[in-house]
């Protein structure tokens, strides 16, 4: 990673990113499908290495899904591995450049060994603010947020507050009664990805053109791009232009478009 300044840009962008095509691009090329997840690998260096010049400031990564476990054993022991090498080989560089690792999803199903690595590199990059890195591995969003929504009814019960189900609130001009957007808040609190900002842009590499079940709640605003680039093949300059596409749209979250509201 090349060196750069460490101050945080707290006006950035949240990035996603569904990172497909490796194991197609792999056969392709005539290559085991590991092969593409390796090469995988150094994509999401060059594209960690650009975010921050771009104006991005927190990038999410769906590394592997909660329904990748059907996947046959060798590929997620192969993935698996190749995981703890990328935190090994990348936590000093994140470091040095100021990029702050963590990890969303569940982590009881991971390899004992891998989830060390990963609360080491938490504990090693915790104060670094040029970039938040978050990597989403053994991830549902709607897990997340059936069990954030679990939560905040518990706690709202605890405390004594009425669940949407059970207020006459008034809109407001967003719409949503009070209790129900104080209910939404409770869910939010709930989730593992809380300290998150909501995801501005939504890139899908590959060719397809769905969600997976990623960032559902996150994402709710998102531009999205999909684009048929091979998640091994994706350049730094594909990445440029994208943002530069997106800062192209009007984002009106459901108000009129400024030229019409006039």
């Amino acid at each position: 990673m090349k060196q750069r300044s460490k101050r945080p840009d707290s006006s950035g962008l949240h990035m996603a990113i569904i990172m497909d095509g490796n194991g197609r691009w792999a056969t392709s090329h005539g290559r085991p499908r590991l092969e593409g997840h390796r090469a995988g690998a150094d994509t999401v260096r060059r594209v960690v290495e650009a975010a921050p010049d771009l104006g991005l400031r927190m990038l999410t990564l769906y590394a592997f899904s909660s329904d990748n476990w059907a996947r046959p054993a060798k590929e997620v022991r192969g993935l698996m591995m190749l995981l703890g090498e990328y935190i090994r080989l990348e936590t000093p560089n994140c470091l040095r450049d100021g990029v702050r690792l963590s990890f969303i999803g569940r982590r009881d199903r991971i390899p004992g060994t891998l989830r060390d690595a990963m609360a080491g590199a938490e504990r090693a990059t915790a104060t670094c603010t040029t970039l938040d890195l978050r990597i989403a591995l053994d991830y549902s969003s709607r897990d997340v947020l059936a069990r954030a929504a679990a939560a905040a009814v518990t706690n709202a019960h605890g405390n004594g507050a009425v669940t949407p189900e059970g207020t006459n609130g008034t809109p407001g001009a967003n719409g949503h009664g009070d209790a129900g957007e104080a209910f939404a808040e409770r869910i939010a609190a709930a989730m593992h990805s809380s300290s998150a900002t909501p995801v501005d842009l939504l890139l899908r590499t590959g060719g397809e053109q769905r969600l997976s079940d990623f960032m559902l709640w996150e994402a709710a605003y998102a531009e999205l791009f999909f684009t048929p680039t091979m998640w091994p093949d994706f350049q730094a300059a594909e990445l440029a232009e994208i943002v530069t596409a997106f800062h192209g749209r009007e984002r009106r979250f459901g108000r009129l478009p400024d030229r019409a509201a006039s």
